[in-house]
């Protein structure tokens, strides 16, 4: 933990321990906490207000706090903060076990939200008044403003609207990150909203630092601990026959003249499959890619380390151990390829329209007339939550959704007859692929999308009950004289009681 990580003299006298500066939070507070999908997260304040709670609860006192962060952070944040019982309210993404656990037991109430709104309705006053924003740097320059750290997430309307800020300064980040933020902050509310002036992905229209009042900083501690970093899983033959699905389908729009060869700019979500399809683009036939995403993970860094890719445009970097070593021994080579961004502008619906964004994300399911269930677990359990996937499905200008064909040993269907959760609806998913295939549905009715849906992506364990399924739907369905959308309603969710109840979507 270095000190000279704080340039500005003045601010050095604001050093404390995590221990002192958790004594500004108090019972019922409502916070912004930086933090997206496992970097740009607090290191220790998290542990010493989850210290706090636990001795105020052991004197049979209430202690909560409201908290609202750019996205997931790490055990050490989320995870030791719901194991103290310490987070009353929680928005808008999380993907820590511990306080899933919370949020389905319903001990934490919990907000699952599109990114792209949050930064506004913290403007609005949604979440009611922040008292302590908590934010990670990289460093404080001499002139007393901040550098972000791997992930800038929500950051800026955090400082902007809280009324105190407790700053972490994490010497364990690379020093070489200054100078690769871009934070912009102008965007304002209606009516008095103007244009966002970016034309292109890597376009820079705000500041590599963020400004924050002097009389407004609480605390400063010093850290040196490093992000989440979890490993990949190495991409298995399932993830492959996925990612070469996506692959080859671009390559033929190329090759009809419906694409450039350097494609147009692309949006990974977070995950193993999401990954591997980007590990596959290493030795596709495209040049002089370009990524406008969300999170940077392992397989856009080496497109950009391979000279596949020019740039990428994101909110946070988020790699495995191996690739944070690849990032950090080549950070002069990337600062003028990296650009990150407030998550306001990276999952703007407006921009990921213009700029024409190829969004790939990860589902949990998908039914038979392309709705796509990315957050419940059999309808009422929420795994993580949406994220940035729905600012990409509904405006980008491809939007696929993958995920292997089963889960559980087989014991799940990812394709079944209706969604138990609805997260993005069929006016909005063009693609579902699987290892077994892939649905094109565009330009498609829904009868039409159910055919290609059963026979290109369900597994053949599932595939004779899915048509059974539609066949028996399609009958009473001309019977009810509605057959737009077959079903049979007392049916519909049967796959996923079926599950509840044996432990298995399959009739035995």
């Amino acid at each position: 933990m270095s000190i000279e990580r704080i340039r500005h003299a003045s601010l050095r006298e604001k050093v404390m321990t995590a221990e002192q500066a958790a004594e500004f939070v108090k019972d019922g507070m409502n916070l912004a906490i930086t933090g997206f999908t496992g970097a740009g997260y607090p290191k220790a304040l998290p542990t010493a207000i989850a210290n706090k709670a636990k001795a105020a609860h052991a004197r049979g006192e209430s202690f909560g706090i409201g908290m609202v962060t750019g996205a997931s952070t790490a055990p050490e944040c989320d995870g030791v903060l719901a194991e103290a019982g310490a987070i009353k309210f929680r928005s808008p993404f999380q993907s820590d076990p511990t306080l899933r656990n919370s949020i389905n037991a319903g001990h934490t109430a919990y907000q699952d939200m599109h990114l792209s709104h949050v930064e506004q309705q913290m403007r609005q006053g949604f979440y009611g008044k922040f008292d302590i924003a908590i934010v990670e740097t990289a460093g404080i320059t001499e002139d007393g403003k901040l550098i972000f750290a791997m992930g800038i997430g929500h950051g800026v309307e955090a400082i902007k609207n809280a009324d105190k800020v407790i700053i972490e300064v994490n010497a364990a980040q690379n020093a070489g990150l200054e100078g690769m933020h871009d934070v912009y902050g102008e965007v304002g509310l209606p009516p008095h909203r103007k244009p966002i002036p970016l034309v292109g992905a890597f376009d820079r229209i705000g500041s590599p630092y963020m400004e924050c009042p002097e009389d407004k900083i609480l605390a400063i501690v010093l850290t040196n601990g490093g992000d989440r970093n979890s490993k990949f899983a190495d991409p298995d033959d399932t993830s492959k026959r996925i990612a070469s699905q996506i692959i080859d389908f671009l390559d033929h729009e190329v090759k009809a003249g419906r694409l450039p060869k350097s494609l147009l700019p692309l949006q990974s979500g977070v995950g193993n499959v999401a990954n591997a399809v980007m590990a596959g683009l290493l030795d596709a036939p495209f040049e002089d890619l370009t990524g406008y995403t969300e999170v940077l993970q392992d397989g856009m860094l080496d497109l950009i380390l391979a000279g596949k890719m020019k740039h990428a445009s994101a909110t946070a970097l988020s790699f495995s151990p191996d690739a944070l070593q690849r990032f950090n021994d080549n950070i002069e080579f990337l600062r003028d390829k990296l650009i990150l961004r407030p998550m306001e502008i990276s999952n703007n619906p407006e921009i990921i329209r213009r700029l024409g964004i190829i969004g790939m994300n990860a589902m949990i399911e998908a039914d038979i007339y392309g709705n796509v269930n990315s957050t419940h677990v059999m309808g009422t359990k929420m795994m993580n939550g949406i994220g940035g996937s729905g600012d990409f499905t509904r405006n980008g200008f491809f939007s696929f959704y993958v995920s292997p064909s089963t889960a559980k040993d087989g014991k799940i269907s990812s394709i079944v007859p209706m969604v138990s959760h609805h997260d993005h609806t069929e006016h909005d998913v063009m693609f579902i692929v699987t290892e077994q295939g892939m649905a094109d549905l565009r330009g498609k009715s829904p009868k039409q999308r159910a055919k290609l849906i059963i026979e290109n992506c369900s597994h053949p364990d599932y595939r004779d009950m899915l048509r059974d399924y539609y066949d028996r739907a399609l009958a009473v369905s001309e019977k009810a004289g509605g057959v737009h959308t077959p079903h049979i309603l007392l049916e519909a969710l049967s796959w996923h009681q079926r599950f509840v109840e044996t432990g298995d979507m399959r009739i035995k």
